[in-house]
Formats: structure tokens, sequence, C-alpha cells
């Protein structure tokens, strides 16, 4: 039984906690520049740092007039969302945003609320429940919790999907033919925003006989907005080298707190780029604070852990990845590139080496939308 607590009670008890955690991720020294060197790949350090930690942050990655792109059409999409899951009407009464596509693209939730905590959805992977603030002022409505789907709701996001320089990211960590996983968009409003309790993202290959720390791949979110210790994703550095790890067990060792000891906050400005081991423990909590965080979160693996994985999280029945299936998702990728070079033709364009020689196949126009983009995700990597 949890312990009822107000927002601001919630709010409060963070307060030392943050401080802490402040003081550890500073000490990490894994914060700085996106690197490349001469090779196309991330520098030796970078490397270092994350394959120590689990994570990275790389600071204004992104430039803020794309950034600005991007908030534009996130706002937007907001302002059209449905009242609820599964209605057909937003808040004004007009028809909801995203109706013609095969997958919901909102999931609402009651206001700082763990909807995914101490339940089996999403393989249960998610065994300890949050603290549910309370909130002083009765908030009936629903909130956006993620969003799915940004390369087919946002051609700011598609085109991000495709920038050249995370995906240098990807090749330097998964190898040079690596392949995408998904993506979900995490908002989390002011006061509002509804938390992910500790889990580990991995699911498929913890009894693996070639298991080791990157065998189920990393996210990137990038951050439209300062994003703070309160909103923010929390990671416990070096989990990602220790297997599957008994999460209640350890919350019970943390004397049954959800704010673990050794864990940092992945504080960040508008434009920075985290990258996270999808191994290393994490979470977040309800966000009591004034502070706004809206972070687009895509994924990618190495080629070898999904070719012949039988698919997890998303897929209503088992799924065997196969060449075609993996071919199929990997072309959103090819077009992603293409679309972000017709809209900045002065950028480098990135070469992924599954796709060489069909770029002119995967030109980002009507046609490739229709047969590529729309419904991608229902051809997720998922392990």
């Amino acid at each position: 039984m949890q312990t009822m607590v107000t927002a601001q009670e919630h709010a409060d008890a963070m307060t030392d906690y943050i401080a802490q955690g402040v003081a550890r991720a500073h000490a990490l020294g894994n914060r700085g520049p996106l690197t490349l060197g001469s090779d196309g790949k991330l520098t030796p350090e970078i490397l270092e740092a994350f394959e120590r930690t689990g994570f990275y942050v790389f600071e204004n990655a992104i430039d803020r007039a794309e950034i600005d792109l991007l908030r534009g059409e996130m706002d937007d999409l907001l302002q059209r969302a449905p009242v609820d899951n599964g209605a057909t009407e937003d808040a004004q009464g007009r028809p909801a945003f995203g109706q013609e596509f095969a997958r919901p693209v909102y999931s609402l939730i009651r206001p700082l609320a763990d909807p995914w905590g101490g339940t089996t959805v999403l393989n249960g992977r998610h065994p300890t429940k949050m603290t549910q603030p309370t909130l002083q002022h009765q908030h009936t409505d629903k909130v956006v919790f993620i969003m799915s789907g940004m390369c087919q709701t946002m051609e700011s996001g598609l085109r991000l999907y495709g920038h050249h320089d995370l995906l240098a990211v990807a090749a330097s960590i998964n190898g040079d033919d690596f392949v995408p996983y998904n993506d979900a968009t995490f908002v989390k409003q002011p006061g509002l925003g509804g938390s992910v309790s500790w889990h580990q993202d991995g699911v498929t290959h913890w009894d693996n006989p070639h298991w080791d720390a990157g065998i189920h791949g990393f996210n990137f979110q990038v951050q439209l907005y300062d994003t703070s210790p309160r909103s923010c994703l929390w990671v416990v550095p070096g989990t990602h080298k220790e297997g599957k790890i008994d999460i209640k067990a350890r919350v019970a060792e943390n004397g049954g707190s959800e704010q673990l000891a050794d864990a940092v906050p992945l504080f960040c400005q508008a434009g920075d780029v985290t990258i996270v081991n999808r191994q290393a423990l994490h979470g977040s909590f309800a966000n009591t604070s004034e502070d706004l965080r809206i972070s687009l979160t895509f994924g990618f693996h190495r080629r070898a852990s999904v070719l012949g994985a039988t698919g997890a999280l998303s897929e209503s029945e088992a799924v065997c990845y196969d060449e075609a299936r993996i071919a199929t998702r990997s072309e959103v990728v090819g077009v992603a590139i293409d679309a972000r070079a017709q809209y900045y033709p002065q950028q480098p364009r990135f070469a992924y080496q599954p796709l060489a020689g069909q770029e002119q196949a995967l030109r980002f126009n009507e046609a490739n939308w229709q047969r590529v983009i729309k419904d991608y995700n229902l051809n997720d990597l998922s392990i």
C-alpha cells in the first residue's frame, strides 16, 4: 500500500535527492559535444565513457532552428490530441489527429500516475510502483503521456531520424549494419506528467549465450526543452553490465524507497541528446515541478541481435525477425536520410551501409511516404 502524498510533498521530498544526484552526475565525465573522428565514428573518449557508465549526454547536438521546427509541430499535435484513449475528438470538439494510422498515436493517463509500475504491461518489466502524488486542485482530464510514430506524424521528426551525426553514433556503437528499433515521444507536462518506474528495456536476450553489455541496443532522447532533474530520466550508472536485475530486491535494499541511492539525473538543455544503453536500470519520477519535458526517443540495435530473434513488447503474437522484416523497417532510415538531404542540402548526407545503392528508390516523396512511412511502426524491431 502506497502512502498518499500531495504534489507539493513529493516535490519537497525530492530536493535533497536531486542535489546529491546532480553532484554524482557531474563527477561521471560523460557529457560533452557530439564529436566524430576522421573515420566518421565517435571518438574513443566518448565511447569509453558510454561503455563505462551506460549513457552519455551530447550537449548542443541539435541546433535551435531545428528544435524550433520540432517544437512547432509537437505543439500542434498536442493541441489535436484526443481527450482520452480511443476518443475521436480533441478538447475543442474537432476530429482528433491520427485516426488514419493503424496504431494509436497518443497514450493518455491521469495526472502524475505511474501507468506501468507493478503491472504485466510490456512483459512486466516495471515490477515496482512509483509514488503517484495527488493534486491539490481537482484535475479530471487525462494528459498525454506518450506519443508514437514521429516519422509519420511530423515531417521534422522524419528529418531528425535521418540526422547524419545521430546515425553516425548508431554506427559507432552498433556497427555500420545497425538496424532501427522503435520510437516514442515522452511528454511530462508541468505539474501533471506521470512517472516511469525503474526498469531495464531489454527483454529477449538475457539468457543468450552471446550476451554482453550491448546486446539490447540503445536509445536516443532528443530534448525539445530544458530538462530539469525533476522531470528528466534517471539512470543507475554501470547497471548495463549487470545482466537482468532483480528490481524489486534492489528497491527493497534501498529501504523500499524509489529514490535509488546511486542513480543520477540526465538533466539537459534544449537541443541536447542523450544516449542510454537499453540494459541500464532507469526510470523517471512524477513531474511535480513547473518544468516541461518533451523527449523524442528512438533506438537502434546491432543487426546480429535482431536477425532471427522473436519480437517482444509491441507484438500481439510471436514474430521472428527475418531479413525481409529488417529490410522493410530499415527503409524508413533511407527515406529519412533523403528527407533531411532535401530540406538541409548543405549538411552532410549519411551513407547507411545496408541500403547502399538504393538511394533513388528511397527518395522522400508521396509514393514512399505511403509505402514506407505510413504505419511503419507496425514493423518495429523490439527485443
